[in-house]
């Protein structure tokens, strides 16, 4: 008994494939950034966050006004991340319960497979991918939150690494939900049939090696060399403010 290609045979092969593709160049990413961390932009954004930390908490607790808005910017952009996943899973698990006949997963127009098998199959992975952003968002908030308690501790000497390990762990937590998101976007374009999830799987990945590309050195942040003239300003400023002023 011969085989027989059908078009249903794409979603068996072409979704496999634009789904390894991701998993694969991610595991390559997580192995380049934990081996060779300043290659990506992930580790050098990573290590700016840590000399910011460090900078920061040489401030007075009364001074870090502005390291605050800048986590609260942060906290802002994971909060609105976190309730549009949850509001695309709300749609997606009311899409379930309503979907019918006629619905577009199983529309005439797609080239490929609509048993309602697959059409499960699409919606459980696009509710999944979904949550997984909201956690993550709701996490990167979180850790973003307990930064912003750490740095504002008054008349308190805290460890840097006290503040770095959260605000580092708010980093990775957001790095996941933002792919988790570019994952979705794939399956959402399953919806139209597996070649163009394949396609923009491929693309994907290919965008992403770009993206997550660092061929630049990191900076060596060092202190300001001061100019003897903005020494000299400085120290007859302080010999000022050590004489004592009699009163007639």
């Amino acid at each position: 008994m011969s085989w027989k290609w059908k078009e249903a045979d794409l979603d068996r092969v072409l979704v496999p494939i634009g789904l390894f593709l991701i998993i694969a160049y991610h595991a390559f990413f997580i192995y380049r950034y934990r081996k060779f961390p300043l290659t990506t932009v992930l580790g050098r954004d990573n290590y700016y966050r840590k000399i910011w930390t460090e900078k920061c908490l040489q401030l007075n607790a009364q001074d870090r006004g502005t390291s605050v808005s800048v986590i609260g910017s942060n906290i802002s952009d994971a909060s609105a991340l976190s309730s549009v996943s949850l509001v695309l899973s709300s749609l997606i698990g009311a899409w379930i319960g309503s979907s019918k006949e006629e619905d577009i997963f199983v529309s005439s127009i797609i080239y490929g497979d609509t048993s309602t098998r697959i059409v499960s199959v699409k919606y459980v992975a696009l509710l999944s991918f979904f949550l997984v952003a909201f956690a993550a968002f709701m996490q990167t908030t979180r850790n973003y939150a307990l930064a912003t308690f750490l740095i504002t501790i008054p008349s308190c000497d805290i460890p840097v690494n006290y503040v770095q390990k959260p605000i580092l762990r708010a980093s990775h937590c957001y790095t996941v939900g933002m792919r988790s998101l570019y994952t979705a976007g794939t399956l959402i374009l399953w919806i139209f049939g597996p070649i163009p999830m394949f396609v923009s799987s491929v693309s994907l990945v290919a965008v992403l090696y770009y993206l997550d590309r660092n061929l630049t050195p990191p900076h060596q942040f060092q202190p300001l060399n001061l100019t003897p003239l903005y020494k000299t300003g400085e120290e007859l400023a302080s010999s000022a403010n050590r004489v004592p002023h009699h009163q007639e």
